[in-house]
């Protein structure tokens, strides 16, 4: 069965997850995506928490990196850079995460490549895009996405020490964010039959997830109030902690849901209570609220609360654990888990694409690479004999063949 993004090619000459994350989603979804890495390896690999299994397994950069072909090239020598060119002559995409002077560095900059190949998708996804004041700066998830963006400040309760993010959740979504302009590019030069320059960066990702808050400071120059739990404007929209020591997550909004919540939790005097009978008033006395939700959520514990909130059809989740997550029977009905098989690992479970089309295959196709492991391929593709490829090896122009450690 093809996919859809079968026959598109793909070089991709980007570390980290931001940028990968998006070319490894092309790959699940067709296209031939080949990661051009530096002779040291993608950054990326080894450095976040590895799963404790024998053999081991790097399952971070197999999650951004599955499905594609590995090269090895030291863009630091013109040769190395000629050879990049080369591999985006013959390719429909060119995923990078450069700041602009490093791509006219290294000739890799839209100008550069497009005169070269004109119907070239040039797509660069950094910390705070191509233009403007600050296009230099360097830029990872932390800081451009989640401190500039505004999120981490608008998730801090008062007082209290700003949370830290958990690695790469501004950097996927900034990978969706990239997918999406690169397939509605491609549709551009499929109609067109000219080439398209696209920008994504981190800011402006972070920008649109906050863009509920962020619409109305935009009109009134006010910043949304960062309030305790005991000054929430609705009671049901909030955490509360379980007689075991976990967190129930409430989101019932509308007006109605206060009496079918007080009946499901044996509470039904409180709609009757002059403090609690409606938005209005239970935002006046919230202490209170605040007071007696904790006393009534702490007389239960998590599966207790599960069943009552289910048996009542209300709106709540648990604040899952991560291990819970992966153990998620509807998750993994949803193929949220696909398996990828690795040659020396065996099978292991990686997360998906988060997107489903009806009759397609977008699970992985094939594990991450080994660095340099399908170098001499690659370049044999794009002309190169075996004496200039094993020349090339030699001077240390590319790695070929390695095992990632």
């Amino acid at each position: 069965m093809s996919r859809p993004l079968e026959g598109v090619r793909v070089v991709e000459v980007a570390g980290w997850m931001a940028a990968p994350g998006a070319a490894a989603m092309m790959a699940d979804l067709g296209a031939d995506v080949v990661k051009v890495e530096p002779m040291r390896g993608d950054p990326v690999r080894g450095v976040i928490r590895q799963p404790e299994v024998d053999p081991p397994l790097d399952a971070p950069f197999q999650q951004d990196n599955r499905g594609k072909r590995g090269i090895a090239v030291a863009l630091d020598r013109p040769e190395g850079q000629e050879l990049v060119r080369r591999l985006c002559d013959g390719a429909d995409v060119f995923v990078n995460n450069l700041l602009g002077r490093r791509q006219v560095k290294f000739g890799l900059d839209a100008d550069a490549l497009l005169a070269r190949n004109p119907r070239l998708v040039h797509a660069t996804l950094t910390g705070y895009g191509l233009e403007g004041p600050d296009s230099a700066r360097p830029g990872f998830d932390i800081t451009a996405f989640f401190g500039r963006g505004g999120i981490t400040h608008a998730i801090t309760e008062p007082g209290e020490q700003a949370p830290r993010a958990r690695p790469a959740q501004g950097d996927h979504a900034a990978a969706l964010a990239m997918l999406a302009a690169v397939l509605a590019a491609l549709r551009l030069v499929e109609r067109t039959g000219e080439g398209q320059v696209l920008d994504v960066n981190l800011l402006a990702t972070a920008a649109w997830t906050m863009s509920t808050d962020l619409s109305s400071t935009l009109v009134d120059g006010q910043d949304p109030p960062t309030l305790g739990r005991r000054r929430r404007r609705h009671a049901l929209q909030e955490s509360f902690r379980t007689a075991d020591d976990r967190w129930v997550l409430l989101f019932m909004p509308e007006p109605h849901w206060w009496e079918r919540f007080c009946t499901a939790v044996g509470r039904p005097e409180w709609v009757a209570d002059p403090r609690l009978e409606s938005v209005a008033s239970r935002f006046e006395h919230m202490p209170e609220v605040t007071d007696l939700m904790d006393e009534l959520f702490a007389s239960r514990t998590l599966s207790q609360w599960a069943a009552v909130f289910d048996d009542a059809g209300l709106t709540w989740a648990p604040a899952a654990t991560i291990s819970e997550v992966a153990a998620d029977p509807h998750a993994a009905a949803a193929g949220t888990f696909p398996v990828v098989m690795h040659p020396v690992v065996g099978a292991f479970r990686t997360v998906a694409t988060p997107m489903r089309l009806r009759g397609q295959d977008l699970s992985p196709r094939s594990p991450a690479p080994d660095l340099g492991q399908h170098t001499r391929e690659v370049l044999h593709e794009v002309g190169l004999s075996g004496p200039e490829i094993e020349a090339l090896v030699a001077d240390g122009t590319v790695a070929a063949g390695v095992t990632a450690a």
